[in-house]
Order: C-alpha cells, then structure tokens, then sequence
C-alpha cells in the first residue's frame, strides 16, 4: 500500500522507515513541526520522577536538562527507547495511554516521596495532572515545546490524494488529524478522501476525523507504534496485499 504519514519529524521519519519495511511505500506530510520553548532551568530538587507523554517531550527534556538519574515514566514503548537513546539510565514504560500511565506511577511511586515533573507541550492530550493529584501526588508541568500546525497541504499531498495512487493516511493524535481534516477541506480534497483507509492510533483520533466519509477506519488494538503497524499489516494481508 502507499501510504501518506502525518507524523512529524523524525518520528514520522522512523515510521516511514518501518512501514517501507514491510513492504508498504510512504509519503511524507509532517502536519506539525515541533519547536522548543524557552523557559528557565528547571528545577529537579524535590523531583522523585519525570513523566514523558511523547517522544518529543523526552528530547526537549534532554536538551534542557543534564541530569540523567532521575526516574523517568514513559506513555509508551517508543517514549521509553527514545528516553533510553537520550541516556535517561531509568526507564519504565506504561506500554498505552495516559490512564496505562497512571496506574503504573500509582503502582510504583509514594506521593510523599515527592514532586512529580512531566515534560509536555503547550498542548496536551488527557488530564494526567488532574489524575495524578487526585492520586495524592504533587504534579508539576514543564511546557518545553509546542507542535506548530501546519498551513496547507503540500502539491504532494494534494496530488496522491486526487490522483488515486494513495491507499491511506495514517494518524498518531487527534491533533494531527483534527489539521488534516482542516487542510483537507480548505484544499477541497475531502471527497477524494473517500477512496482512501484511515489508519488511527486511537479511537480518539478516529473521531478527530470522523466528519470525512473514508472508505474504512481501522484503529490500533492498542494505542501504540506497534499496534497500529500490526493494524496496517493485517489490512493489507486481508486484503490480498492492498
């Protein structure tokens, strides 16, 4: 299949990367870019863990902050290995959403051990603050970066979307898919749209682009790289190869 990724770099890069790997063409449409916030040094003391919700998050953590030995709690799988490559020394992954991390920090941590610092954008998906207070934790919020959408769809885009060579669109957050629809209608592609898959990491993303009609929306068993890779493979295969 020949697939658009929305993601933006480099993890759409990587994703492109894997989706080549199982023998699938990708075409590149990062419909954020993601820009560091300046903000003042942060302060760890007090901190007993980090918090990461993003990949992007664990590289703007990285480059503001030396100190590695603090524990770091990671959304998921590709967080984790990211916050590894970066030198964080440990690392646990909730392996799922917002809620997966919760429990595991619920599980792991003492709210009197002390503070809990996460490294977020200027956007956020989920309450994560609102639960870990419930919880009885102390919750800080590092804004390090903000994703700043894109204006419109490339002539690439806009032209495999009409031209009937692209299969599907892949989607990682209701933001991205949210812009998509937006560029999307403003460009008048909409009705193209209709010929092609959504691939969605969530049902959260699948309602983000719900208002067009696709010809099928398939969503990740589970909320991750992984799941949604398995999700486009079984497709494929149940579809005599796309």
């Amino acid at each position: 299949m020949r697939l658009l990724v929305t993601r933006p770099s480099p993890d759409g890069d990587e994703l492109a990367d894997l989706l080549r790997a199982q023998g699938h063409e990708a075409v590149l449409e990062p419909l954020l870019t993601i820009e560091p916030v300046t903000t003042p040094d942060l302060d760890l003391a007090g901190v007993q863990a980090l918090l990461a919700t993003s990949a992007n998050g664990v590289r703007a953590l990285a480059a503001a902050e030396a100190r590695r030995d603090v524990r770091l709690f990671a959304v998921g799988d590709a967080t984790a290995r990211t916050a590894v490559a970066e030198g964080f020394r440990a690392v646990e992954s909730a392996d799922g959403d917002v809620d997966d991390l919760t429990r595991l920090i619920a599980g792991r941590l003492d709210p009197a051990a002390g503070a809990l610092l996460h490294a977020a954008g200027t956007a956020l998906a989920g309450d994560l603050g609102g639960y870990l207070e419930a919880a009885g934790f102390t919750y800080r919020r590092a804004v390090l970066y903000r994703a700043r959408p894109c204006e419109a769809l490339s002539s690439e885009a806009t032209r495999v979307i009409t031209d009937g060579s692209l299969d599907g669109v892949v989607f990682f957050s209701p933001r991205t898919a949210s812009s998509f629809v937006t560029l999307a209608t403003v460009a008048g592609v909409t009705e193209a749209c209709g010929r092609l898959m959504a691939f969605c990491l969530s049902r959260a993303v699948a309602t983000a682009v719900g208002s067009i009609d696709w010809s099928a929306v398939e969503v990740a068993e589970r909320p991750d790289q992984t799941s949604l890779l398995g999700r486009i493979e079984a497709f494929d295969q149940n579809n005599d190869g796309g």
